[in-house]
C-alpha cells in the first residue's frame, strides 16, 4: 500500500468490545468476529485498495469481552492525512468518530455497537501492539450468592451456585505465580511455547461501595497468556474455592507440566481483558526483540 514517498504509518487503537456475539478476536471465515469487523470498517473508512491488517495485543476467545485491549494497523500516509477532510479535528479523531458511525450501523438499540473505537493515534517508533507489550491483566467475575446476580451483568459476570471460600483460593493462588511452563492450564498448538510469568494471580470479594460490589473477582496479570491460560487457572482456583481440591492441588498440577483433564475451564463470559501495558518510547524495539526470542526455563 506504501510507495517510496508516502510509506506507510502505523496506528495505534485502543478499543473495547463485548464479546458476547463474537466467535472470538481472530478473523474466521464465515464467521462474526472482532478483527474481521473491525477491518471492514477500517477499509471503508480509509477507503483502502485492499483490506487492513489488524495486530492485536491479545487474541481472546470466543465470548471473552475487552475493556483495554491495543491493536494496531499500518495504513497508507496520505489516506491518514485525509481524514480530517474539512474539519479542525486530527485524524485520529477523525478516525474514532468515522468508525463509530460504521460500527454503530444496525446496531441494537439503534446507533450502538459492541465494539468500540476510544483512541487512534500515531504510534512511536517500534511499537508493536503484541509483541511490544509487556504485561497484559484480565479480570474474571463471579456472583456465587443470588442477591448479587444482576440480570443486567448476566454477559459479563457467571453465576455459581456455590457459595467460594476465597481465601483458599487467594492461598491456592499465590503458589502459581512466577515463570513456569503452564502446559498444564493451555490448550497445546504446535510450535508455540507454554512458558509464561504469571506476575499477579488474586483472588477478593469486593466490598460494598466499590464497582463490582459482592463480586468474587479475579485479577490475573501476565507477561502473555498461552491459549485458555486464564480460564483453566480460574477453573482449578474455583475447585479449591468449592472444597473439592486442596490448596495445594492447583501448584500440583502445573509442576506436572501437561494438561490436566481434571482442571475444568471456566465459562468465557465471565473473562474480560482490562488493560495491557507498554515500556516507555524508547524501549518499544529492545522489548520486541525480546519478546519474540523462544522462552526456555533456566
Amino acid at each position: 500500500m506504501s510507495t517510496p514517498d508516502a510509506p506507510d504509518l502505523r496506528v495505534r487503537l485502543d478499543l473495547s468490545y463485548d464479546g458476547a456475539a463474537f466467535a472470538g478476536w481472530a478473523a474466521q471465515p464465515g464467521l462474526r468476529t472482532v478483527q474481521g469487523q473491525l477491518e471492514d470498517a477500517l477499509a471503508t473508512v480509509l477507503r483502502l485498495p485492499e483490506p487492513a491488517r489488524l495486530t492485536v495485543a491479545g487474541r481472546t476467545d470466543a465470548g471473552v469481552h475487552a475493556r483495554g485491549q491495543v491493536a494496531h494497523v499500518d495504513v497508507p500516509r496520505p489516506a491518514w492525512q485525509a481524514l480530517p477532510g474539512r474539519s479542525d479535528r486530527t485524524p485520529g479523531e477523525a478516525l474514532v468518530v468515522r468508525l463509530a458511525g460504521v460500527l454503530g450501523r444496525g446496531g441494537v438499540p439503534r446507533g450502538a455497537s459492541d465494539v468500540v473505537v476510544h483512541r487512534a493515534t500515531e504510534a512511536p517508533a517500534g511499537f508493536d501492539a503484541r509483541f511490544a507489550a509487556v504485561w497484559r491483566r484480565y479480570a474474571y467475575r463471579i456472583a456465587d450468592d443470588v442477591t448479587h446476580r444482576d440480570p443486567l451483568r448476566r454477559h459479563d459476570v457467571v453465576w455459581h451456585g456455590r457459595e467460594l471460600d476465597v481465601a483458599a483460593m487467594e492461598a491456592a493462588a499465590q503458589r502459581l505465580l512466577g515463570e513456569h511452563d503452564f502446559a498444564a492450564y493451555c490448550k497445546p498448538r504446535e510450535g508455540a511455547t507454554t512458558i509464561r510469568t504469571l506476575l499477579d494471580l488474586r483472588w477478593r470479594r469486593v466490598p460494598s461501595g466499590e464497582p463490582d460490589a459482592g463480586l468474587v473477582v479475579a485479577s490475573v496479570r501476565a507477561d502473555a497468556f498461552c491459549h485458555s491460560m486464564v480460564r483453566a487457572l480460574v477453573g482449578a482456583c474455583l475447585a479449591v474455592g468449592e472444597g473439592r481440591r486442596p490448596v495445594g492441588w492447583p501448584a500440583q498440577v502445573l509442576a506436572a507440566a501437561a494438561r490436566d483433564a481434571a482442571v475444568t475451564v471456566a465459562p468465557a463470559h465471565g473473562l474480560t481483558l482490562e488493560e495491557v501495558a507498554y515500556p516507555a518510547d524508547h524501549e518499544l524495539a529492545a522489548r520486541t526483540v525480546q519478546a519474540r526470542a523462544r522462552r526456555v526455563l533456566p
